[in-house]
């Protein structure tokens, strides 16, 4: 009976020690999730030319809506996603609606940053796009996003995408909008303190 009271004992110690190791692992992963690097903004110019079969975009409405996908993707808060050059109106859809982008993306620092640039903290996150994620994204922009992820998130300093969007043309119905990738961008703000 003695005999069986030591073995009772290390097992009980193995699993509190075994349970104080898996509780910290989530927190050794958060802090690996949150290390920053320093990094620098990278200027863009392009101009964004939507040619799809299902959805037709005002220019206005394209631009509204590449915004959107800049801000998800990481830019800079003063990205700019203007109407360009349209036969249409206002409001009006085009089949060849434009955007022109300008907007600034951050890269981790390559060597010493040049006098004039200010290094700011970075880090990676995990960015999942799928129908109402953004929640102005709708089934209907599933070829917007397979072209944004062709045209402009090369743009981006990104990681481990995976795409498994498929868009069926001229039909929502049997189409997919999923697309996972890791981007380097700026630490997120932290929440607003209310005032007393």
């Amino acid at each position: 009976m003695n005999a069986r009271r030591p073995s009772l004992a290390l097992i009980a110690c193995a699993l509190a020690i075994a349970a104080g190791w898996l509780s910290s692992a989530p927190a050794r992963a958060d802090d690996a999730a949150t290390a920053t690097t320093p990094g620098t903004w990278q200027s863009h110019k392009y101009s964004f030319q939507f040619l799809g079969f299902t959805t037709t975009y005002s220019c206005d409405g394209l631009a509204d809506k590449v915004k959107i996908l800049l801000l998800s993707a990481g830019a800079r808060a003063d990205a700019k996603s203007q109407p360009g050059a349209c036969a249409s109106g206002f409001g009006r859809p085009d089949k060849f609606a434009r955007a022109d982008l300008t907007f600034a993306s951050l890269a981790p620092l390559q060597g010493n940053a040049p006098s004039d640039t200010k290094p700011v903290n970075g880090t990676w996150r995990t960015v999942a796009w799928s129908a109402r994620s953004p929640r102005e994204l709708r089934l209907g922009d599933c070829e917007l996003v397979e072209q944004f992820r062709s045209l402009v998130l090369p743009m981006f300093t990104t990681r481990n995408v995976v795409s498994n969007t498929t868009c069926i043309p001229h039909q929502e119905s049997g189409s997919v909008i999923d697309l996972k990738f890791e981007v380097f961008g700026p630490l997120p703000k932290p929440p607003a303190t209310p005032k007393p």
